[in-house]
């Protein structure tokens, strides 16, 4: 039987399967990783001996002309190659689609036919996310999953390729992997290379991770951030049936750090407390030298302390706004002439100018700049909810809800904050990119800043 190499138009429009040429067809972008070997033989055996009853589904390839990309079929198609050769045919069906609709359509089809491992629907998950501007509400919709499913999944998308590949091949349960997932990525292998070796079960791993977490209860240092972490025992319990007890956490280091941080600041506190003695019994003035600042403010970030630590980037910015608002000026050519080589300069000794340029020309930072992912880069954890409190997004979210956040992957969180549902960061100015070192919320009258600037 001849078959063309290329279907017709009405074909490809159609839902009606056609006849393809095995070597026309290219492998398409599967989230499947594992392939079970003897699924794939018994399919073999069975494609030889009935053919193939249901056809792939392809899409045009893009970019090679009579070529065609697998969107879901990829079992039967590779089985198919051993079973007919490349000069062999298979039914299919064959549809224009994008990219997103090509892998959403992918991620259905092994949601349907043979469930994908819980690790490979989690890194489904998390492309899909990202096409969906980090909306969790919008990308369950599109999966077809409920907002719970879509939180277990990607909170599997932490675990190390080790891990991931150790519960594709089904040699460690489920309750492994979601027992490791609430452990650092540097500590996954090393606990699952000791599982394998010594056959641990479910259970008995939950054992031995009690053995190292440390408890949050009695603890003296501020839990504030524990609430939403990912390390924090109560938020595996609110994603996974197995998890380990309540009111723990299983990052060693990180406890560590912070024990270490609240016994320095007692250790402060109470030294301070002593001078404070000592001055009352001695109230003459001395030469010490001034007094460092409040034991309670070390580590803690502030609009002054964030400024100093983003001088550069403000100034920077600043810098570029005024020297537009001059290059806008043709009243003022005469002083554009004079600033324009210090402007463009970046001497720090001169960036007062800056400041008294910005002040006779009425600049307004809103017109030429606004908070952005180069920006959020620049900052922590720490950091990036200061601003976000600052600016508003935390109210607008909720305490609650923004905790949360703080656990997703940086890249994620910041994703997530500037594509926050119902919330504009046009004209909200953050006090460290401020002259005056104050929050500078958004005109009444202004949606948007006269530039166009993107989101992300």
């Amino acid at each position: 039987m001849t078959t063309p190499d290329r279907p017709p138009e009405d074909a490809i429009a159609s839902a009606a399967p056609t006849l393809v040429p095995l070597s026309s067809v290219r492998p398409g972008e599967n989230p499947r990783r594992y392939f079970d070997q003897a699924k794939h033989d018994e399919l073999v055996a069975s494609l030889r001996l009935r053919g193939m009853l249901q056809p792939i589904l392809l899409r045009p390839a893009p970019d090679a002309k009579d070529s065609y990309s697998i969107v879901a079929g990829g079992r039967r198609y590779r089985a198919a190659l051993e079973a007919f050769g490349p000069d062999g045919t298979v039914p299919a069906i064959i549809r224009d689609m994008s990219d997103q609709e090509a892998l959403e359509a992918a991620i259905d089809e092994n949601d349907v036919r043979e469930d994908a491992s819980e690790t490979e629907q989690a890194d489904a998950a998390v492309r899909v996310l990202a096409a969906c501007a980090d909306d969790r509400a919008e990308a369950a919709r599109r999966l077809g999953w409920s907002a719970s499913k879509l939180d277990r999944r990607l909170a599997l998308a932490g675990l190390s390729s080790a891990v991931k590949t150790a519960l594709d091949e089904r040699r460690i349960k489920v309750g492994h992997a979601e027992l490791l997932a609430a452990v650092p990525d540097d500590k996954q292998d090393k606990a699952l290379e000791t599982i394998l070796s010594s056959g641990i079960d479910v259970a008995k791993t939950r054992e031995l991770l009690m053995r190292v977490t440390q408890s949050l209860a009695a603890v003296t240092f501020d839990k504030t951030e524990c609430a939403g972490c990912g390390y924090n025992s109560a938020r595996q319990r609110a994603l996974f049936d197995t998890h380990v007890e309540d009111g723990h956490c299983t990052n060693a280091a990180c406890f560590t750090l912070k024990v270490e941080a609240a016994a320095k600041l007692a250790g402060d506190e109470g030294k301070a407390a002593e001078v404070d003695a000592e001055k009352r019994k001695d109230p003459a003035p001395s030469a010490a030298p001034a007094a460092k600042p409040a034991a309670s403010e070390k580590g803690k970030v502030t609009a002054t302390s964030l400024a100093a630590r983003l001088s550069s980037t403000r100034e920077r910015k600043w810098r570029e706004a005024v020297a537009a608002a001059i290059a806008e000026s043709a009243d003022h050519l005469r002083v554009a002439d004079i600033a324009g080589s210090f402007i463009k300069s970046g001497s720090p000794a001169r960036f007062a100018q800056v400041t008294d340029l910005a002040s006779e020309f009425e600049v307004d930072l809103r017109q030429h700049w606004r908070v952005d992912r180069e920006f959020l880069e620049l900052l922590n954890r720490d950091e990036l909810r200061f601003v976000a409190k600052e600016c508003g997004l935390v109210s607008h979210m909720g305490e609650k809800q923004f905790s949360q956040l703080l656990t997703q992957p940086l890249k994620t969180l910041i994703g997530s904050m500037l594509n926050a549902t119902g919330f504009d960061w046009a004209g909200r100015i953050p006090s460290c990119m401020s002259l005056a070192g104050n929050y500078g919320p958004p005109h009444a009258a202004e949606a948007r800043p006269a530039s166009p600037i993107t989101k992300d």
